[in-house]
């Protein structure tokens, strides 16, 4: 069953999945002309392949731990720690164990998020 998308004004919980971790899917939290947001559900050993977005974005893990690599340099993220990802940069993630993070992209004038972020 597909998620509806927060509204404005609508709070909004980003706090750990916990116990239904394991059970959880990646899903849009909100998305406008402008601004993804995204909660990322990998298990641990998954990765999100390369990809890089039009817009800048900021990566947040909520719990657990996963890699980061943004054109080709690694860093650690573990929960409450977040990372920067300029625009139009290959990245991946890749789960140190069961992991969710906040993805938030913000995207350029003038390209509305209509479809999607990546590019």
């Amino acid at each position: 069953m597909a998620l509806d998308h927060a509204k404005p004004g609508q709070p909004v919980d980003i706090g750990p999945l916990g116990s239904a971790l394991r059970e959880s899917a990646t899903h849009a939290i909100l998305k406008t002309r402008s601004l993804e947001v995204i909660r990322v559900v990998l298990q641990g050993g998954q990765t999100l392949p390369s990809h890089a977005i039009r817009g800048e974005a900021t990566l947040l893990c909520i719990e657990g731990a996963a890699e980061v690599s943004v054109d080709g340099t690694a860093c650690e993220l573990r929960a409450n720690q977040f990372v920067l990802l300029p625009a139009r940069a290959a990245h991946t993630m890749r789960a140190l164990e069961d992991t969710s993070l906040l993805w938030t992209i913000h995207l350029p004038a003038g390209e509305p998020g209509s479809a999607s972020a990546t590019s």
